[in-house]
């Protein structure tokens, strides 16, 4: 079975160079040293149902089938980089952001306290500068930060089964 990189590389060669399509397969090979560059490319081909053009169903199935990552992960990086976007435009505008901006990881952990009601914009203002400051471990802010604001709900109902498997299916049928 081919690794994630080696599909990847793969399908960027089927591609068209330039294209959007191309661009976005190019920063999931980037992933590990810039979320915030595919957080932003995701976000967009979400929005605007781009993999619809490019043969998939849905955002989960292109983001699972093209660039093996799964739909936790996608919404992770979607929510965290509309997270950042929200509270840190001028940040977002930044050159070096890819380099400068907090862990994805910690970016996630105020995302979610954002989404369940337990962080204001104000409480984000009192924390901003301790998740920006890079003397600071992503492990330390991580584990502060989700002691203070809780780790997220588990995100699973009556249908969740039912849903991973359609996904798996529909995946499949898609390969």
């Amino acid at each position: 079975m081919p690794t994630a990189e080696q599909v990847i590389e793969k399908k960027t060669a089927e591609v068209a160079t330039g294209s959007y399509r191309h661009v976005v397969l190019l920063a999931a090979k980037r992933f590990k040293s810039s979320w915030v560059e595919l957080g932003k490319l995701l976000t967009k081909v979400r929005n605007e149902a781009l993999y619809q053009q490019w043969g998939y169903d849905t955002f989960e199935s292109y983001c699972f089938n093209e660039l093996r990552i799964r739909k936790q992960t996608a919404d992770k990086l979607t929510k965290s980089y509309t997270f950042l976007d929200k509270h840190e435009p001028k940040q977002m505008e930044r050159e070096d952001i890819a380099e400068a901006a907090p862990a994805w990881d910690v970016v996630s952990v105020l995302a979610d306290a954002e989404e369940r009601g337990e962080l204001s914009s104000t409480e984000y203002k009192s924390i901003r500068d301790s998740i920006w400051n890079p003397e600071k471990s992503t492990s330390e802010l991580k584990r502060e930060l989700t002691e203070q604001y809780g780790p997220p709900e588990p995100k699973r109902d009556d249908n969740a089964l039912a849903d991973d498997l359609d996904e798996l299916l529909q995946a499949q049928a898609e390969a």
